[in-house]
């Protein structure tokens, strides 16, 4: 007997389609103030969880008393350090860039010092001298223009003082809902992914997680500790904008560059000013600011993934493109978890079918 073939309404349901995609496109419009706030917040949720639970615990287990430590950890430890930074560069932008846009202020030192250094010292003072032979005004001519261009965009970038503040202050928000329901959040979304695609949803979202909490803590909370130290050595040492050069160290840090790029600068301006007690603390405390990555960041990763240089490197660079200085944040995160989510589906081979027998053989 021929089963009668099910008729669709075609009409019907392409209207019903429109009309979910509209809702989506509509709420997507309203809370697109508060996306970069939330995602930051879950970030940062995300990777500190485990730290509620234990201050909890120390609360007598109760969740307000917790809720409220961490929220005023994240203001005192995270917000409130990055709004002086960014208010300190804002204040000096101006004389930083018109510093750096006037010829007059660059002079070229003579670097007779190198000549001390054993096997290739000879090779290169003479040719430094032979670059800097005019007085060096063809270097600074062509150096000039891309420094002062750097620096107005490095500043334009940073003066968004009002931005990262309302995102700063919806990640506190966000951080503090989502640390009292926090459970909640975590089984509503899991129920989610079960039924967009069943047990890999949910293996998906324990990805997504592990990711999170590799670039946070791997990445974000080893960056920050390198650039805070070295900053504290920077000003110690009585090097110039030291807060300005802290923040140029926490972007080399989280683009895995490492701090010794600004140290290492520093180093040589104490050295060629001459005051070399200062240059050689400064380059004792360097190296050991330095080698904190291999003992730091192994530790901290360990509880996410192994993420690839590369990757992170573009995220930075391409999240502080996007989204300005929260992008230093989110931008290595959005990578990480497609990353990891992607690798997890290429993985994810079927087993090979055997082999079938030849059987001309047992003809």
């Amino acid at each position: 007997m021929n089963q009668p073939h099910k008729r669709y309404d075609l009409a019907r349901l392409m209207f019903g389609i429109l009309f979910i995609a509209i809702l989506i496109l509509a709420c997507f419009w309203v809370i697109q103030p508060f996306i970069l706030g939330f995602a930051w917040a879950g970030m940062v949720v995300i990777a500190t969880w485990p730290l509620l639970l234990r201050v909890q615990k120390l609360t007598w287990g109760r969740r307000a008393p917790a809720v409220i430590i961490m929220t005023l950890l994240l203001v005192l430890l995270f917000v409130l350090p990055f709004s002086l930074v960014i208010n300190s560069i804002v204040d000096n932008s101006g004389t930083l860039v018109d510093w750096l846009s006037k010829p007059e202020n660059w002079h070229i030192p003579t670097l007779t010092w190198i000549e001390n250094i054993p096997m290739v010292g000879d090779g290169l003072l003479a040719t430094w001298q032979s670059m800097t032979a005019d007085g060096g005004k063809k270097l600074v001519a062509s150096v000039q223009p891309y420094a002062g261009a750097s620096a107005t965009w490095f500043v334009s970038q940073v003066a968004h003082v009002g931005r990262f503040m309302l995102h700063g202050t919806l990640m506190v928000v966000f951080s503090a809902i989502l640390y009292s329901k926090g459970e909640a959040v975590a089984t509503g979304i899991r129920h989610f992914a079960l039924r967009l695609a069943a047990e890999r949803g949910e293996s998906a979202v324990i990805l997504a997680g592990q990711a999170i909490r590799g670039v946070a803590l791997g990445v974000v909370v080893t960056a920050l500790v390198q650039a805070l130290l070295g900053g504290v050595g920077l000003a110690v040492a009585g090097i110039h904008y030291a807060t300005l050069l802290t923040v140029l160290m926490f972007i080399c840090c989280l683009a895995q560059i490492g701090p010794s790029l600004i140290l290492g600068a520093a180093v040589i301006w104490l050295y060629w000013t001459g005051d070399n007690t200062w240059g050689t603390a400064l380059l004792v405390w360097g190296c050991l600011v330095t080698s904190l990555d291999n003992v730091l960041r192994p530790m901290l990763i360990r509880m996410g993934a192994d993420l690839p240089l590369l990757l992170i490197l573009s995220g930075v660079i391409g999240g502080l493109l996007a989204f300005g200085m929260i992008g230093l944040f989110i931008g290595p995160v959005v990578l990480a978890v497609s990353y990891r989510l992607m690798t997890a589906w290429i993985n994810e081979v079927p087993q090979p079918l055997p082999a079938i027998p030849d059987v001309s053989e047992e003809i």
